[in-house]
């Protein structure tokens, strides 16, 4: 496929890049920074002109045209707190409507996108209902989450108004690389660290492999996965971590002695998501 990638040169944004193009697919780039070349359009992606030119297919200078198969919409502000409330909520529901109605407009019927983990709590200074938390909690707790609930709602309309269009959301757990591993074992220290996430994470490399899967999955209406890494953060069993900061939490079925508790049960069945990487092999 010929795919648009928005936020290409971000931390999880290099991992997909470099695995849909090992896949064989022509990728293009568009994001505010990087290198320049004819596989990387600098865009503001808040801006709907330049998202619709871009994804129209022209090549600045060169004239050239061709549309695309596919979007994979990234780019954002990554986490509450980089920028002030308001400012988040203007960039990323801003891009995010517009690379939307865009490839909507050009006749793009296939999205993939970045929804988050924390609709489903983060970070959980409010226990979850139960765990392991699956796609069912929906509970924003910043204006960050929030822009991320409304586009998932806005991706629902969205199908529900073009029939043939397919949107997947993906609630990516926090994006992690090789060299960030070697600080894992320091969580042991203090429970609570990491509790804001219940102690998950997504190998970069597992996350472009969830957004491979999503790409391939040819079911049109809008639909959206939990994605995170097959294990925890912690070195200490779930049962200790859940009894010292969440001790009445419901845990529904096996919890696993380091299994995530961001649950990828569903990814796994219906995308075929098969995480293959966990930190314990790197430290």
């Amino acid at each position: 496929m010929r795919i648009a990638l928005t936020g290409g040169t971000g931390k999880l944004g290099r991992h997909v890049h470099k695995r849909l193009c090992d896949a064989g697919h022509d990728v293009v780039v568009l994001d505010r920074f990087g290198p320049r070349g004819p596989d990387f359009i600098q865009i503001d992606l808040t801006d709907y002109g330049q998202v619709l030119d871009a994804l129209a297919g022209v090549r600045g200078e060169a004239g050239k045209a061709g549309g695309f198969d596919a979007v994979v919409h990234l780019a954002a502000y990554p986490a509450p707190g980089v920028v002030t409330d308001v400012e988040t909520f203007r960039n990323n529901a801003v891009a995010t409507f517009g690379v939307f109605w865009a490839a909507i407009r050009l006749g793009i019927r296939n999205i993939v996108y970045a929804s988050s983990e924390t609709v489903l709590g983060l970070p959980f200074d409010i226990a979850p209902d139960y765990v392991p938390v699956d796609e069912a909690s929906t509970r924003p707790e910043s204006v960050y989450s929030l822009v991320k609930a409304m586009e998932e709602t806005m991706a629902g309309h969205l199908c529900r108004w073009y029939p043939d269009l397919k949107i997947i959301g993906l609630r990516f757990s926090n994006v992690m690389d090789e060299a960030d591993y070697a600080a894992f074992p320091s969580f042991d220290d203090d429970a609570r660290k990491r509790k804001w996430n219940l102690w998950g994470y997504i190998d970069g490399v597992d996350g472009a492999q969830a957004v491979e899967k999503a790409l391939a999955y040819d079911q049109p209406g809008f639909d959206y996965f939990v994605i995170a890494s097959p294990d925890t953060v912690m070195s200490r069993p779930n049962a200790e971590l859940l009894d010292e900061v969440f001790p009445g939490v419901e845990r529904r079925g096996e919890i696993g002695e380091h299994d995530t508790l961001l649950s990828i049960d569903r990814a796994r069945r219906v995308l075929g998501y098969d995480p293959q990487r966990s930190w314990r092999d790197f430290v």
